[in-house]
Parts: structure tokens; C-alpha cells; sequence
């Protein structure tokens, strides 16, 4: 995409003509190099959205962004859902801005409106359309930015590696969700997908093809497990995650379980 900007040096400063990562400093196996939060809006507008302030107690972080602002004000702050890591600093940044929290789950609001799927959201004339895409968690949200032929992803596509079906999250809504962004970012052509964590995708329907594929192959390994004898989450993924850090267990563990319901269900 034309004015596509990777940086060599991590997510920092990623993004397209109208939005720009600023990264918390939360690493971990679970976040990655840590969670992105986006600006979105016109270089040099009066106004834009930040997506996912990030996590809790983290203030520099909170400046920062602030500062990546320069000085357009902040017209809503919109939440792909309402992991810790994602929304944690929501309200303390609603305190700095003065701007509305919007959120599908109720609970992460701050002010009269939420967020639902084909709602739009604007800064000046910039459009954020909302998808809801529910699987890694109960509420999750992507959001398009026709501006920049640009999806956001929070957690449903990652910048690298698979994502973790949470506890409040479910297999069966999450293949569906992925089947719906394939043939969106196919339909309108998108060019990037913005994720929650990791790096840019210039290649959104291949990072799709390659997530779907994924985890039907899980699947399949999980299914071959149980007929040679695997019982337990933590035995399937001794064997299916063999290959895994040992330190990744007990998320792989969560994907297990998640796995498991949804073949018991099928």
C-alpha cells in the first residue's frame, strides 16, 4: 500500500497515512512486543480516535500518546474489547481527554454510547466502521478505515503468531469471524491489517488464509490426540504443542479447552 510504513525497529511508529501505532512497554509471551495503541486521524486535523489506550497504571504510556496526538483532540476513545491489556488505562485517559469510552461490553464504557457492529464512528472526516468479530473474546471488535484500505484487529489476528480463544471467548464464533474478515478484507481490497499486538500485515487475505488454515490443522491434530489416547487439556498439549515454549502452556491449554467444546459441540 502506498504510504504503508513498517519500521524495522518493532510496531513503533507503524501504520498507514492516517493512523499510527504508539506501543505500550507491557512485553510479554502473551502481548508481544506489547499492545498497540492507534491514533487515527489526519496528520494536521482538529480531531481523532485513539484505539485501545492500553494497559492500567502505565501513565508514560498515556503521555506518550498524548504527545503522538499534537494536539488534535481526542473525539472518542474506542475499545476492540475489554482485555486488561487493551482497556486498562481507558479511563484514566478518558481523564486526560475528556473524550467518551466506547465498547461493546457495557461494563468498559464511559459515556451514553457503545459500539456495536455497522455502527460508524468519525474524526473530522475520517470513518471507522465497526465489525463485530466475537471468538477470542465474547466482545471483540474490528474496526475498517476505508481511508486507508486499513483493518484494525485487536486480537483476532495478530501481527505474528495465532490468538488464544480466552476463557469468555469461543471457537465456533471465532471461525466465523475469521470466514467474515477473509471475505471482507477480500471485498473491499484491504491493504493492512492494524493488530492489537506485533506488526503490521501488508497481506491481509493471506494473514487470514493462514490463520483459518491454522487452526483447522489444530483441529485435526487435537482430534488425532484424543483417538491416541490424550484425555486432559494438559496431555493433548504435551503432544499438539510439543513444539511450543513450555512457558506458552497454560495458553495453549486455554486454546485447548476452547477446542475441545467446540468438537464436543460439532
Amino acid at each position: 500500500m502506498s504510504g504503508l510504513h513498517i519500521p524495522a525497529s518493532g510496531p513503533d511508529g507503524a501504520g498507514t497515512p492516517n493512523a499510527v501505532a504508539v506501543l505500550a512497554p507491557n512485553p510479554s509471551p502473551m502481548t508481544l512486543d506489547g499492545t498497540n495503541t492507534w491514533i487515527v486521524g489526519r496528520p494536521g486535523d482538529e480531531h481523532a480516535l485513539v484505539v485501545d489506550p492500553g494497559p492500567e497504571d502505565d501513565e508514560g504510556h498515556l503521555r506518550r500518546v498524548l504527545d503522538r496526538l499534537e494536539g488534535r483532540r481526542v473525539t472518542a476513545i474506542l475499545l476492540t474489547h475489554g482485555h486488561s491489556d487493551h482497556s486498562g488505562g481507558a479511563a484514566r485517559f478518558a481523564e486526560l481527554t475528556g473524550a467518551p469510552v466506547r465498547a461493546l461490553d457495557p461494563r468498559h464504557r464511559l459515556g451514553s454510547e457503545g459500539l456495536v457492529d455497522g455502527d460508524v464512528v468519525t474524526a473530522g472526516d475520517l470513518e471507522l466502521r465497526v465489525a463485530g468479530t466475537p471468538g477470542h473474546s465474547f466482545d471483540s471488535l474490528c474496526f475498517w478505515l476505508p481511508e486507508d484500505g486499513a483493518m484494525f484487529t485487536g486480537d483476532t489476528v495478530l501481527g505474528r503468531g495465532t490468538t488464544v480463544i480466552a476463557p469468555d471467548g469461543d471457537l465456533a464464533d471465532y471461525l466465523r469471524s475469521l470466514d467474515r474478515l477473509r471475505a471482507m478484507v477480500e471485498s473491499v481490497r484491504a491493504t493492512a491489517l492494524l493488530p492489537g499486538h506485533g506488526q503490521v500485515l501488508a497481506d491481509p487475505v493471506g494473514a487470514l488464509d493462514a490463520y483459518i488454515a491454522h487452526r483447522r490443522e489444530r483441529l485435526d491434530q487435537i482430534r488425532r490426540a484424543r483417538a491416541a489416547g490424550a484425555r486432559t487439556p494438559r496431555e493433548i498439549v504435551e503432544i499438539v504443542y510439543a513444539e511450543v515454549d513450555p512457558a506458552l502452556w497454560p495458553a495453549a491449554e486455554m486454546s485447548v479447552r476452547a477446542q475441545l467444546a467446540y468438537l464436543d459441540e460439532t
